[in-house]
């Protein structure tokens, strides 16, 4: 009895003190630059003030998303070419197995007989490919491959098993152009990450070849909220909260009762039955660190080749939000040497 209230008295003490620190602290949380990351992250931090992205339209207001999705396109869209113009890439609308493809080409190509797949992110519900230009033409210029960037149908207007059908019809077809899954790295980041191991599992069990590698950028590996890291650094993610953008986004890509399918969330995958090389990047200020860590494992005690590689300081998707930094560039070299390492080998 004594004792617990010794501990009571303790945690009410300490717990004034740390509010009062807090109170004190004019600083938010993301707004926190470590000395131990490049100075310029500072802006980036900062700019965001107090307030973050969301919230977002109910998982089935069809019109508020549609109306959110158009916005952020015309905002982001007309900023590709200039992009591309700067890293020394050609963009082309195109079409394959019947889905939208962004065709992302460098101008010195390093194959031609290899290609990489890329799945956006956006939280299922953002982004034409054209919107996320960004990873896709980073990738292209850093590897010399040309990217297939799939414009996948955006939730709620498809759901996770048309979703990944479409990923799936885009290998299909590009098999019968002459580039097998054997010549394919395939990446995505954020939702896009997920997306891409997901399908990959789909392949597989489907009896489909699966591509020579996989990159996964920050992926969101599990839509619900589960992980430490979800509370641990709910207040430290500079971007978005989870109640406000990503909780909205996971139910309109899936219903709750499907958040914990392989295909969906797929840190609940059976590797033992084959997967390929993966390279999983990310940050250790990011929401998804969780994400990270239990995907690495999943694989890892599978006895599949995976790395995790874990960047100080970095927010999600860090290699996209600024290219030129000190980490970004490091995390792009690392990534194109996963692709010569498992797909450009011979």
């Amino acid at each position: 009895m004594i004792r617990s209230l010794i501990i009571a008295v303790a945690f009410e003490a300490l717990s004034f003190v740390f509010s009062a620190a807090a109170m004190a602290q004019e600083e938010a949380p993301w707004e926190h630059v470590p000395e131990t990351i490049a100075p310029e992250w500072a802006e980036v931090f900062s700019s965001l003030g107090a307030s973050r992205f969301g919230p977002f339209p109910a998982p089935d207001d069809l019109d508020g998303w549609r109306q959110l999705q158009d916005e952020v396109n015309a905002v982001r869209e007309p900023e590709a070419e200039q992009m591309a113009e700067a890293h020394g890439v050609a963009l082309r609308d195109i079409t394959i197995g019947g889905v939208p493809v962004l065709e992302v080409t460098p101008d010195e190509r390093v194959r031609e007989d290899k290609i990489a797949v890329y799945t956006h992110g956006g939280a299922y519900t953002l982004n034409s490919a054209r919107a996320a230009f960004t990873g896709a033409i980073l990738f292209a210029a850093e590897t010399g491959l040309k990217v297939m960037s799939i414009d996948y149908t955006l939730a709620p207007h498809s759901q996770w098993q048309d979703t990944t059908d479409e990923v799936l019809a885009v290998f299909s077809d590009l098999a019968e152009m002459g580039f097998p899954a054997e010549d394919i790295v395939l990446y995505g980041d954020s939702a896009g990450g997920s997306l891409a191991a997901g399908s990959v599992l789909k392949m597989r069990d489907q009896g489909m070849d699966m591509p020579a590698a996989l990159i996964l950028w920050s992926p969101w590996s599990d839509i619900g909220e589960v992980g430490d890291s979800y509370f641990t650094m709910r207040d430290a993610e500079p971007f978005y909260t989870y109640a406000d953008v990503l909780g909205p986004s996971a139910l309109a890509c899936a219903d709750e009762e499907d958040h914990k399918h392989p295909y969906v969330s797929p840190v609940y995958g059976d590797y033992t039955q084959g997967f390929p090389p993966t390279l999983i990047q990310g940050g250790t200020k990011e929401l998804f660190l969780s994400n990270l860590v239990r995907h690495y494992q999943a694989l890892d005690q599978a006895g599949q080749t995976v790395k995790l590689d874990l960047y100080e300081g970095m927010p999600h998707v860090f290699q996209s939000v600024m290219p030129n930094s000190r980490e970004s560039r490091i995390a792009l070299a690392k990534s194109a040497a996963w692709v010569k390492e498992h797909l450009l080998q011979d």
